[in-house]
C-alpha cells in the first residue's frame, strides 16, 4: 500500500518564467479569433448581395424611366395630330359652308352696282357680308391688275393698244380665298397688248434708215 500525502495535487505543467493564471488565455486565444473571423465573411457577403439588388433596382428604374418618356412622347404627337385634324375639319366646314353662301354674295354684288341695295335689304346683305368676311372669307379681284392665271378665270379675251401686259380689264364674278386657299378664282376679262405694234414701229424705223443707204451706195450727189 502507498500512502498518500495530504494536501498534494496534481497540477498542470506551466513553463519556466510563467505563472499559472498565464495558461488559461492562452487556451482560450484560438477560439477568439475563430469567432471574429467569421462576422468579417458575413458582412462582405451581405454587401455584395445588396449591391446586387441596387443594381437590379437602378436597371429597372432606367426601363421604367424610357417607358414613360416613350409613351409621354407619344402622347405629344397624338395631341398634335388631333389638332391638326380639327382644325383641318373646321376649315372644310367653314369653306362647305361659305361655298354654299357664294351665289347669294354674287347677288348682293349685282345689287350694290345696280343701285338696288336699299333699305332692310341692305341692311341684311351688310350683316350677311360681315359674318363672312368674320370666318375668313375674302373677295379679291380688281380691274387693271395682271392676270395671274392661279388666281383668274379669263372669260372674255381682247387686244388693247393702252396695255403692255395681259391685263384684267372687267371683274365678271370677284373670286373668294380663305387665308391662302383659293375657294373660287375671279372670272374675268382680259386684254392682250395689240398684235404687231412692236413690229410696226421696226419697220417704220428701218425703212427710215434706207434712203440713207441708197445715198451712200451712190457716193452722193457731188460725185460724178
Amino acid at each position: 500500500m502507498t500512502e498518500e500525502t495530504p494536501g498534494f495535487e496534481e497540477k498542470p505543467d506551466v513553463p519556466s518564467g510563467a505563472t499559472p493564471d498565464d495558461a488559461e488565455p492562452q487556451a482560450a486565444s484560438p477560439s477568439s479569433s475563430g469567432e471574429g473571423a467569421a462576422p468579417a465573411g458575413d458582412a462582405s457577403a451581405q454587401i455584395a448581395g445588396l449591391t446586387a439588388q441596387l443594381d437590379q433596382v437602378r436597371k429597372a428604374l432606367e426601363e421604367r424611366t424610357a417607358d414613360l418618356q416613350r409613351l409621354q412622347a407619344e402622347f405629344q404627337n397624338y395631341r398634335r395630330r388631333v389638332e391638326r385634324d380639327r382644325i383641318a375639319v373646321k376649315e372644310i366646314a367653314v369653306a362647305s359652308l361659305l361655298t354654299e353662301l357664294m351665289p347669294t354674295l354674287d347677288d348682293i354684288g349685282r345689287a350694290r352696282e345696280h343701285g338696288e341695295l336699299v333699305g332692310g335689304f341692305k341692311s341684311v346683305a351688310e350683316s350677311l357680308e360681315t359674318a363672312a368676311a368674320k370666318m375668313g372669307l375674302q373677295q379679291f379681284g380688281k380691274e387693271g391688275e395682271p392676270f395671274d392665271p392661279t388666281i383668274h378665270e379669263a372669260l372674255m379675251h381682247s387686244y388693247a393698244p393702252d396695255v403692255t401686259e395681259t391685263t384684267c380689264v372687267a371683274i365678271l364674278q370677284p373670286g373668294y380665298r380663305i387665308g391662302e386657299r383659293t375657294i373660287r378664282p375671279a372670272r374675268v376679262a382680259v386684254a392682250e397688248p395689240q398684235p404687231g405694234a412692236a413690229g410696226t414701229g421696226k419697220a417704220e424705223s428701218s425703212d427710215a434708215a434706207e434712203p440713207a443707204d441708197d445715198d451712200k451706195e451712190s457716193g452722193g450727189p457731188d460725185e460724178g
